[in-house]
């Protein structure tokens, strides 16, 4: 049986034992800064941003080529502000948001989703949301955003964040990527593989010294390896992301099993906060609840908290019975997902540096569908003077690219042969 099958099987044979118990919250990870996303057509543009006042009243202005609605809140611990926007275009100052002033110690901003965005500012303590108004453009004058924050103790913050209105969910944007283009035709059999560029928008992921970002880096492969897999036309492939936008642990998880994937390649980049240049190299991840060393655990905690990068934790563990659920299923699917990832450590070792011990295992939720074999490929460290290189390399991407399409190939073929076999008997 094949782990979907196992799952919906288990489902049934689990029902009427009982609600689950209540989820709970994940941690919250600080979040870094974007880079500037291009703006959607007669979007508004940003093009400078200021803070004055002190450690009583702080005032944030944006500079805005027009007029635009937006909705502000605060959240707890850490204090911080978010303001939500439709997409506009980031032109701001380099280094904007990297110091502040007064009540704010720093800012970052960019694209959540297609046609929204955000600004998170990070509170020296609990403020209160005094003013907050967009004041029309004049003469000479483009159109700004003004929010002014107050300082308050922690009792009246806790209170006035019991009586803000919810902030309103933002609805699942039309995503005009892959994703809508991955529909399978009727009668298509082809297995769907899906491909997850880490981080994105405001989650920029790891940096290297000299600037260059992760989330650009793993997109700018991932669409490469998406056009050698639907070159061969032995694959339906779907895109978590195809441009700069912010997407939760548990969205890319959804996607992948929505389209029924048969394998789910998650790309990222390793970055270590000693720029020694000695540890460098490709790894391959697989899901495990304990890590295989402390360095797999570390990068585990820190993507596992990608999703608080927008300002809202949006991760929540599954309750008492999903867990046995899960349990059970995943052991087919991790036999799988092991299998794909000694497959894909083979094909690599031709074509791009391994690291010392490239096959581990971490607890990245990412990973966790419990009827999609899954790995986590590290392409390699950002950290790495040696590895930067390669990995801006539009050559060494494609050989890169080929091994991984060749691992795909290997393993389906291989998977094709155990299910002829299995028939025959």
């Amino acid at each position: 049986m094949n782990p979907r099958g196992l799952l919906l099987a288990l489902t049934a044979i689990c029902v009427g034992l009982g609600g689950g118990l209540s989820a709970s919250a994940g941690n919250e990870r600080t979040p870094v800064r974007a880079a500037n996303a291009p703006p959607m057509q007669n979007a508004a543009i940003a093009s400078d941003v200021r803070l004055g006042g002190d450690e009583t009243r702080t005032r944030f202005i944006v500079d805005l080529s027009k007029n635009v609605e937006f909705f502000a809140f605060t959240l707890a611990d850490p204090y911080r502000v978010v303001i939500d926007l439709p997409q506009i275009g980031f032109h701001l100052p380099p280094k904007a948001g990297e110091t502040g002033r007064g009540l704010v110690k720093a800012f970052r901003f960019g694209l959540v989703m297609p046609g929204g965005s955000r600004i998170v500012l990070d509170a020296t303590g609990p403020v209160r949301i005094d003013k907050a108004f967009v004041l029309d453009p004049i003469d000479d004058q483009p159109a700004r955003l003004v929010v002014d924050l107050v300082a308050v103790d922690r009792e009246t913050f806790m209170r006035n964040l019991a009586l803000q209105a919810k902030p309103p969910r933002q609805p699942q944007a039309e995503r005009k990527s892959d994703r809508d283009s991955s529909a399978a035709e009727p009668g298509d059999a082809r297995p769907v593989v899906v491909l997850d560029p880490g981080h994105g928008g405001l989650d920029s992921g790891t940096a290297a010294a000299s600037g260059e970002t992760e989330k650009a880096i793993v997109l700018d492969f991932a669409l490469q390896l998406r056009d050698k897999l639907e070159q061969t036309g032995n694959y339906r492939v779907v895109m978590t992301r195809t441009d700069d936008s912010f997407v939760s642990l548990a969205e890319r998880v959804r996607v992948a099993r929505a389209a029924g994937a048969a394998l789910f390649i998650s790309i990222h980049a390793d970055a270590l906060a000693r720029r020694d240049g000695e540890t460098r190299g490709a790894t391959v991840y697989t899901l495990s609840d304990r890590a295989s060393d402390d360095e797999a655990a570390r990068l585990a905690e820190l993507e596992n908290k990608a999703d608080a990068i927008a300002g809202v934790d949006l991760s929540a563990e599954p309750d008492e019975i999903a867990d046995i659920l899960i349990d059970l299923a995943q052991r087919e699917t991790r036999t799988f997902s092991a299998h794909f990832a000694r497959t894909l450590v083979s094909e690599l070792k031709a074509a791009a540096r391994l690291h010392k011990h490239p096959l581990r295992s971490a607890g990245f939720k990412v990973l966790k569908a419990p009827d999609v074999p899954s790995v986590l490929l590290e392409l390699g460290y950002v950290s790495s003077a040696q590895d930067l290189k390669l990995l801006t390399s539009e050559a060494w991407r494609k050989r890169a690219a080929d091994a991984v399409a060749q691992a795909v190939d290997t393993f389906f073929a291989a998977r094709r042969l155990a299910g002829a076999t299995a028939s025959a008997n």
